[in-house]
């Protein structure tokens, strides 16, 4: 405790960031410090689990004694500590793991491992202090395209999942070969923006009637397609043309199905009336023509839309430590036993 406040300490090491972040009753961030692998990966245009591994290595340590000095704490002043334990990247995943079960059992702290994902959804108690459940969860990232009904803090059910490429994947995919470089997310949404999203004809992927998964494969052999058809045919391709036909194609399902899994659970019902929120979480939910086409369509529905900031969007501790303590105050601690697992599944509501 510290000035009255129950102290959380987080470390996420999912996958290229290394981040430690200290909160104050759960949503009072005190520190959220970020160390970012990403000019590390441009040379290779990806991440390479290796490498990010021994870079969380000899990061940790650093970043650790940095968040503490922002949040003017010491070891004793920690109430709990948090970490993510999955899913992700299995050797990113443990060096998170093993420096939290190191610090728990060092000074005697209890210790919680968290959903990297409900992670990511409690990004957006942070950034709305009056922010509870129920509501609908849209989950965009490069590893992750869910639409999520989150019935408590510590309660979900899975509606929709990607059957392929997630839509992070597609769009670092398509930068690749437009040739825009890593990370390719916010380069093309930025390129998007100087192109014309009606140009090019993409076909929009709904799959089955009712379904909420998410198929972005077939669209990204599509641009591949294109691409090498104007090139046969000696014609030049109006990149920012390609990157906002292919981003409009995008973003019309994921809007699509994500308020249409909003107004099918809490739209009809008076008594649900309360959930008629969507909330948005992880990296691709900074996209700016996403932000802008939801707050369209929930507007003309009557759903409450929320978004975190951009560097809530992205991978941080924060976001983890809001999670760990929902996920103490009604559990308790984890076990020491607890482990690294890069494909934890979701705690679905049965």
């Amino acid at each position: 405790m510290k000035d009255g406040k129950f102290i959380t300490m987080a470390f996420e090491s999912s996958c290229d960031e290394t981040s430690v972040a200290v909160l104050a009753d759960g949503r009072e961030v005190w520190a959220n410090v970020i160390s970012s692998q990403i000019d590390i990966f441009k040379q290779y245009g990806g991440v390479v689990p290796e490498i990010a591994s021994r870079h969380h290595l000899e990061n940790i340590n650093r970043v650790v004694d940095q968040a503490m000095e922002e949040a003017k704490v010491t070891w004793k002043d920690i109430d709990l500590i948090g970490v993510t334990m999955g899913p992700g990247l299995v050797g990113a995943l443990l060096m998170g793991v093993a420096t939290a079960k190191a610090a728990a059992f060092a000074h005697d702290i209890p210790l919680v491992g968290v959903h990297h994902i409900l992670g990511h959804i409690s990004a957006n108690y942070i950034e709305y202090p009056e922010l509870k459940p129920p509501f609908m969860a849209l989950v965009t990232s490069g590893g992750h395209t869910n639409i999520i009904d989150v019935e408590d803090y510590n309660r979900c059910r899975v509606l929709g999942a990607t059957r392929d490429d997630a839509v992070g994947e597609a769009y670092d995919k398509v930068a690749r070969v437009l040739g825009l470089g890593y990370p390719g997310g916010p380069k093309m949404d930025k390129l998007a923006k100087e192109g014309n999203p009606d140009a090019i004809p993409f076909k929009r992927v709904y799959l089955e009637k009712d379904s909420y998964d998410f198929s972005f494969s077939g669209l990204k052999t599509a641009v591949l397609n294109y691409l090498n058809t104007e090139k046969q045919a000696g014609r030049e391709v109006n990149k920012a043309d390609v990157a906002a036909s292919f981003q409009q194609a995008v973003m019309d399902v994921i809007v699509d199905k994500s308020v249409g899994a909003v107004l099918e659970r809490y739209g009809n019902d008076p008594a649900k009336s309360a959930g008629k929120k969507l909330v948005l979480a992880g990296g691709v939910a900074s996209n700016t023509k996403l932000r802008a086409m939801l707050e369209d369509a929930c507007a003309k529905k009557g759903i409450e839309l929320f978004r975190p900031s951009p560097i809530l969007c992205t991978d941080n501790a924060a976001m983890i430590g809001c999670s760990a303590y929902y996920k103490y105050k009604e559990f308790g601690a984890d076990s020491m036993d607890m482990d690294a697992y890069p494909s934890l599944p979701l705690p679905d509501v049965e």
